[in-house]
C-alpha cells in the first residue's frame, strides 16, 4: 500500500472526481415504521471535501451484485451507524436485544469488504465500518465494551451538543512507522469516542495500528492488501477539514482513489478499443 498523499487532494483532483460507494443504513422511521435507506451527511461531505471525490449510493444492492458494482467505482467507505453488526457473524448470541441491528447492511458490507481486498479497491472503515472489516475477515467484537473488565466506557454522554460529542475524548497510541503515525505527525493523537462496541479478537491478517489507554484496538490495516485498506474506531469524518490528522487521512484516501480511477479508466479504454475485457484491479 502507498498510504502517503504526494500532493494535496485539492491540487490533485481530476476534472471528473473519483466515485466512492457508501452503503446505506436500513432504518424504520416515523409512527408507522416506514422503511428508509439512510446516509449521514457528515460521511458524504467528508468524501466530497476531504477526499475530493463523489459519494454514490446503490440502493438495495445485494451481495451477489458486489463484483459488478465495484467495477463502477474507485473506492468504498464503510460508515458508522446507530446499528451494530449482528453477533451471529462471530458466533455469539445477542447480549442486549434493545440495541439496534441491521442485517440487510451486514449481508452487503461483509461481502463488500472481502471483494474490495480481492479486487484492490481502496477501502476506508469508520466506527461500524471498522468493526465490519474485522468481522468480515474472521474477527470478533465486544458487544458491550464498557462491561468488559479493564476497559473504559467509550460511549459519548447523552445530551451534549454535537461539537462536544465529536470533540477530543481520549488519546490513542499509534504504531510507530505506520501510515496513521505519518498522517498524525507522531505516535500520539487525540480522537473522539462515540462507540459502545469494539474489537474483541483481531481477524487473521489484520494488524492493529492504534490503541486507547485501556488497550482497546482503535485502528487497523489489512496486511497484504495491495491498496489502501485502513479503518478507525473514531470519527475522522466530523469536520475533517478542521483537524489536520483527520484531513490528512482523507487526503491519503483520496490519493488512493485517484490511483484506482486511473487504472479503471485505462481498463475501460482498453476494452473499448480492443473489445476484450480488462481487469480494473490490475
Amino acid at each position: 500500500m502507498n498510504p502517503n498523499p504526494t500532493a494535496s487532494a485539492h491540487s490533485a483532483a481530476p476534472a471528473t472526481p473519483p466515485l466512492v460507494w457508501l452503503p446505506a443504513d436500513h432504518r424504520q422511521l416515523g409512527p408507522n415504521d416506514m422503511p428508509y435507506l439512510l446516509l449521514g451527511d457528515k460521511y458524504a461531505r467528508a468524501v466530497k471535501v476531504g477526499a475530493q471525490a463523489q459519494p454514490v449510493l446503490f440502493p438495495l444492492a445485494e451481495a451477489a451484485q458486489v463484483g459488478a458494482l465495484l467495477a463502477l467505482v474507485d473506492g468504498v467507505m464503510l460508515t458508522g451507524s446507530p446499528s451494530n453488526v449482528h453477533p451471529a457473524h462471530f458466533d455469539e448470541d445477542v447480549h442486549d436485544p434493545t440495541l439496534p441491528l441491521d442485517p440487510e447492511r451486514d449481508a452487503l458490507t461483509l461481502a463488500l469488504v472481502r471483494a474490495c481486498i480481492a479486487q484492490q479497491v481502496p477501502l476506508l472503515g469508520i466506527c461500524r465500518g471498522f468493526q465490519e472489516i474485522n468481522v468480515a475477515l474472521g474477527g470478533s467484537l465486544h458487544q458491550t465494551v464498557h462491561a468488559v473488565p479493564g476497559l473504559m466506557d467509550h460511549r459519548d454522554p447523552d445530551g451534549l451538543p454535537l461539537e462536544q460529542q465529536y470533540g477530543p475524548s481520549h488519546p490513542v497510541r499509534l504504531a510507530e512507522g505506520s501510515a496513521l503515525a505519518q498522517w498524525a505527525g507522531g505516535t500520539q493523537a487525540m480522537v473522539n469516542s462515540l462507540h459502545g462496541q469494539g474489537i474483541g479478537r483481531l481477524a487473521p491478517g489484520v494488524r492493529a495500528l492504534a490503541w486507547a489507554e485501556d488497550g482497546l484496538v482503535e485502528a487497523i490495516e489489512v496486511q497484504g492488501a495491495t491498496e489502501f485498506a485502513y479503518a478507525v474506531q473514531w470519527h475522522p469524518e466530523w469536520r475533517c477539514e478542521q483537524n489536520p490528522f483527520y484531513a490528512t487521512t482523507f487526503e491519503a484516501f483520496g490519493q488512493a482513489l485517484r490511483r484506482r480511477q486511473q487504472r479503471r479508466l485505462q481498463a475501460q479504454l482498453a476494452q473499448s478499443t480492443t473489445g476484450a475485457p480488462s481487469a480494473t484491479g490490475a
